[in-house]
């Protein structure tokens, strides 16, 4: 791995994605990244809304090329990381979603439940994710509807 190919990469769980995140945490520094844990720090109970938020925050400033979100099943912290404007995280549970999500949606917050993926499968599956470019071409006008939409609820909202 060369220097360009190392990102900054913002990464949190929940309880139940702790054990996991330390794993991934853990590859991803060995492997060069620079990775900002945003927490939690330990497997005693705790809400993900906030720690997920926090992640998508990170990447939707620049401050996290990508980010990393860990929980039971994943689908919870999808769902919070992709309040955040800017954000595009997909739950990925294998490796095609893994590499569709980034070829074809710019994903740039990955899912991932801990209590469905081994270790070594996830591992694969956040490799993939951070190796795998977006496409561009017929898929980049989706993505601008997407940040249409984005823009749109805002204005919505803004406006009640």
């Amino acid at each position: 791995m060369d220097g360009d190919d190392l990102m900054r990469i913002a990464i949190a769980a929940d309880h139940a994605g702790y054990r996991l995140k330390g794993v991934v945490a853990e590859v991803l520094r060995d492997d060069g990244h620079d990775v900002d844990d945003l927490g939690t720090h330990s497997d005693e109970p705790v809400d993900y809304p906030g720690l997920c938020a926090a992640v998508g925050r990170e990447v939707s400033a620049g401050r996290a090329d990508r980010g990393v979100v860990i929980g039971g099943s994943g689908q919870g912290e999808a769902i919070a990381a992709n309040k955040v404007h800017g954000v595009r995280a997909g739950l990925c549970l294998d490796e095609l979603t893994a590499r569709l999500a980034r070829e074809h949606n710019d994903a740039n917050v990955l899912s991932l439940g801990a209590r469905i993926l081994a270790d070594a499968f996830a591992l694969r599956i956040v490799d993939i994710f951070l190796t795998t470019p977006f496409e561009g071409g017929r898929h980049q006008s989706r993505i601008e509807q997407l940040g249409d939409i984005e823009r749109e609820e805002c204005r919505l909202r803004h406006d009640v």
